[in-house]
């Protein structure tokens, strides 16, 4: 018997160390993603900034972290360079990432 009280111990240490390591590896993919998305949105507000792209520039930024599932933070525009910070959800805690982006210098 304790054999089998032994095995089972380990198996559930085993089985909760798995489940603590999915969400951690769920944070980061998440983390990425959000990342990804800060990119892309300033990208976006620098192009409209420029002119390349109609519209507003920090209205095109939150219209593709919309588009993408995240919620626009923070938009700032220091003439044709953008700044944005982006924020998504996991599991009902916020991933907040920011990017910057503009010509070359």
């Amino acid at each position: 018997m304790a054999g089998t009280s032994l095995s089972v111990g380990v198996v559930g240490v085993t089985a909760v160390l798995a489940v603590g390591l999915v969400a951690v590896g769920g944070a980061a993919v998440q983390a990425q993603r959000v990342a990804g998305v800060a990119d892309a949105a300033a990208l976006a507000a620098a192009d409209a900034a420029s002119g390349a792209l109609t519209g507003a520039p920090c209205d095109r930024a939150a219209q593709v972290a919309a588009t993408i599932g995240a919620r626009l933070t923070r938009c700032e525009l220091d003439d044709l360079i953008a700044t944005v910070t982006v924020e998504g959800r996991l599991a009902g805690l916020t991933v907040a990432a920011s990017a910057r982006a503009g010509p070359p210098p």
